[in-house]
This record gives C-alpha cells, structure tokens and sequence, in this order.
C-alpha cells in the first residue's frame, strides 16, 4: 500500500466515476482501476462496488478514504515541512474566505502581499462559516479569514481588524433624511438578511435583537449584492458591513448609506488556522500584511 494507491481512492470518492478520477490523478483509468484492484487485494477487502454506471464505495471502503484523507493531508504536511525549511514564504497558501468579506477585502489587499510575499502563491476559496472551518480541520485550507470569535479545539485565531456595520436604505425612506442613525431608529422597520449559514444574518439579527424589528418572512438573500438590489426595490433595510460599502457597488443608484450614532455595532474579522499548521511563518506574514492594510488611518 503507498500513498498514490490512497489519493486513487479519494479521488473516486470524490468524482464517483473511474475516468474523471483517473483525469484528476494524471494517470489512465485502466492503471487507476488496476491500482485499486492491488489495494483490495492487499487489505483484503472489496473497497469498490463496480456496477455499469454506476461506481460506489462499499462500507469498509467509505471508513478507507476517511483515513485515506488524514494520511494524504499528513503527506502534504512532510512536504510543506521540507519546502518550509528552505523558504518558508514560498510554495502555495491555500486561503478562504467568507462571502461577506472576501470580494470587499482581496481588492484591497492582493497587490500588497504579492508584493511583500512574491514567492508565495496563493489559492484563494469562499465558503460559509461552518463548511469553512470543516474544511480547515481536514487540512484541505491553510487559512481561514471570517468573524470572530470562533470556538474550535486546535485552532489558533488572530484579530485583523474592526469593521462598523451600517444602514442601507431606499433613498426615499424616511431614515434617510437623517445624518446618523441609532438602532431604535429600527424599530418597526422591515429588515432583510441573507439566508441560514451566513454569520453576518446571526451578527445583524443580534445588533437588532434589542427592539422589535421585523424580519422579511418571504426572502433570504444569497449575497449581500443581493440585499442591496432588494433595499433599493423598497422591500425592506439592511445592514452592510463597512467594507462593503466601500466597494464599487456601495455607492449604486438608488441606495443610500448611513453610519450609526456612535457606538456603532462592529464586528471583528480575524485569521483561524490549525495550531497543527507547518506554515505558521507564511500565515503570520500574510496576517501582517493584511491588518496593517486594513489599520485605521490617521
């Protein structure tokens, strides 16, 4: 058994066919299904139900691959390690990023680290929260940038940076005619929210939670471009992260951005990765780059 008859099998988990897991692998399918055929002669057990269209893991199978993927993972481990001792900047990052931060935060940041890490290639992913985390537990990503807290055994966290929330509105709204806003100004108030698995609906709903506000029944939102393509059709507020607001589209026809009466409810975004990690160098300096990017200026 070596570990490119192990990758053979994730990857036909993972497809469930025989030709795209040998594509994946870079090898033929006849040497990908002749390899697995040696593993199951080797342990001893059949690992794969081979039915005309139709590719399925046996039981014993599905518990291989769980291992399988721990042992690939620790693989990669050794190599990044070895790589690490020579430079520790170079090679590939593996970085995600929640969708209520990550295409409001990489345009600002990118240039800068590629300029400050030029040897350093990074993989970037957008995930929810939860999938996020199970991902960075499995080792599939280096790097996780989301809201804090997170509670997680073996992960280490770092704050990056405050951001306010604010108030988005039709511009006819009546909430609009004011220069800053306080939350009992909400009360009444139509609130719009993306769907289940976004932190930002649980942090949005939490600054709300002290007046009576109603949640629209009949919408949950995919992204905040979405949100605010509703705020503008009337249908309701919403609250916007300040990142989000300084994008292109926070300043779209039709929509109009208050700030809070201070104190203004924040969030803190921050950097999560395994304490188990072999590329603590390469995350610090990235983690650098991106709070002094993102530091309050004077």
């Amino acid at each position: 058994m070596n570990l490119k008859d192990l990758k053979y099998l994730v990857a036909l988990a993972d497809t469930g066919h025989f030709g795209k897991a040998a594509e994946r692998t870079f090898v033929s399918q006849p040497t990908l299904s002749a390899q697995l055929k040696k593993l199951e002669e080797f342990l001893g057990v059949k690992l794969v139900e081979r039915q005309p269209k139709n590719v399925q893991l046996t039981e014993v199978g599905k518990q291989v691959v769980v291992r399988a993927r721990r042992m690939l993972d620790e693989g990669d481990e050794i190599i990044a390690l070895a790589k690490n001792n020579t430079d520790p900047f170079a090679g590939k990052l593996k970085i995600a990023l929640i969708p209520t931060i990550g295409p409001y935060l990489l345009p600002r940041v990118m240039q800068k680290i590629r300029k400050a890490l030029p040897h350093l290639g990074l993989m970037l992913y957008e995930h929810q929260t939860e999938p996020l985390l199970k991902r960075l537990r499995d080792g599939e990503i280096d790097l996780g940038i989301m809201a804090l807290p997170i509670s997680q055994d073996g992960m280490d966290s770092r704050k990056l940076y405050d951001e306010m929330f604010t108030v988005a509105l039709p511009n006819n709204h009546p909430l609009a005619a004011k220069s800053t806003i306080k939350i009992q100004d909400l009360k009444g108030q139509t609130l719009l929210l993306l769907e289940d698995g976004h932190c930002l609906r649980d942090q949005a709903l939490e600054v709300c939670s002290r007046i009576e506000i109603r949640e629209a029944e009949d919408f949950r939102a995919t992204s905040l471009e979405t949100l605010r393509q509703m705020v503008v059709a009337g249908l309701g507020i919403t609250l916007l992260p300040e990142t989000a607001v300084e994008s292109p589209f926070g300043s779209q026809r039709g929509l109009t951005i208050r700030q809070f009466a201070k104190p203004a409810p924040t969030r803190t975004v921050g950097a999560v990765w395994r304490k188990s990690s072999t590329r603590s160098s390469a995350i610090a300096a990235v983690c650098d780059v991106l709070a002094d990017v993102m530091a309050p200026k004077a």
